[in-house]
């Protein structure tokens, strides 16, 4: 990539990286228009919106890892007792998603910047993987006692994955004051990736460490500025090291599956009364989709039922 192929300002774009001669691999996002869209849909508060903004770097950060093009990864919490009820998000094909469901009267009785505990108490995180051209399904769950999403994200790959990582968020706004966020996760992988069984992993592995130390001195801000391109956080981290290849950058954008197509086909696997108990006093079916905030009227007597 030359000079003239980096955007002067560099927003919703998945890059990921190896570290030839340290086994490691990494990859930095940072979200901007495509956060803005899924944030605006519910005019979030402060809180809520940071939380679902980490959520969903997170889920860049981590669902661009898949090298199942089709594939899919995502990250859900559930609390019973929380100020956070639902926090859902996932990344498909470079598309994201996020969802935050909570108790608004609960969530004005606290600070202005509340803990992760405060706001969903004793709680877990999920991470699911779903693999398309397999069929296959990995799941961890974690319990969410860290300061931050970025924390549990990182005991995931630690524990479920026994891969030493190292996650980090930063975010921040743009000069209109609009919301942005970038994301860093390295990687150690002691026999490399292709064509080798791994080797047992160590936190403490000499070549990890190093990596690890280099990868703690990104700061939050950098993650989070528009003008400084992706290329050049990997640079500034890594630029004494022999060798370090740079994949192709991943388009991200604002992704929902609920289309009319999609709707109408999930409408009709029901029977025609049961669609009729759905609908209102017009006969109008009302499908209102969590994420991206669209209501889709529907006249039930219009489907016709999947046999």
């Amino acid at each position: 990539m030359t000079d003239t192929d980096i955007p002067a300002t560099d927003l919703d774009r998945a890059l990921g990286f190896t570290i030839t001669e340290r086994n490691a691999r990494g990859r930095v996002v940072r979200l901007g228009p495509a956060m803005q869209a899924i944030l605006s849909a519910h005019a979030y508060p402060p809180a809520i919106e940071a939380l679902l903004a980490e959520a969903l770097t997170l889920c860049a950060l981590m669902g661009s890892t898949l090298k199942d093009s089709a594939g899919q990864l995502t990250m859900q919490s559930r609390s019973d007792t929380g100020v956070v009820e639902l926090l859902v998000c996932d990344y498909r094909a470079g598309e994201v998603r996020g969802y935050i469901q909570y108790d608004a009267e609960r969530l004005a009785e606290m600070p202005e910047r509340p803990s992760l505990f405060a706001l969903f108490g004793q709680a877990y995180l999920a991470i699911t993987f779903d693999l398309a051209t397999s069929g296959e399904r990995y799941q961890g769950i974690v319990p969410l006692d860290g300061a931050t999403l970025a924390d549990a994200a990182q005991s995931y790959f630690i524990q479920s994955e026994q891969i030493p990582t190292l996650v980090r968020v930063g975010l921040g706004r743009d000069a209109a004051g609009r919301p942005v966020a970038g994301g860093l996760l390295l990687q150690h992988l002691p026999a490399g990736e292709v064509g080798r069984e791994r080797l047992h992993t160590r936190l403490d592995h000499p070549e990890w460490e190093h990596v690890a130390a280099l990868g703690e001195t990104m700061g939050a801000d950098e993650l989070a500025d528009p003008a400084l391109p992706l290329e050049t956080l990997v640079w500034r981290l890594f630029n004494e090291e022999s060798e370090v290849r740079v994949m192709a950058a991943v388009p991200l954008v604002r992704g929902c599956r609920c289309t009319p197509e999609h709707i109408l086909g999930v409408l009709a696997k029901f029977g025609v009364e049961e669609r009729r108990e759905m609908a209102d006093d017009a006969g109008v079916i009302a499908v209102d989709c969590a994420f991206c905030a669209t209501s889709f009227p529907v006249r039930a007597d219009d489907l016709v039922p999947i046999r």
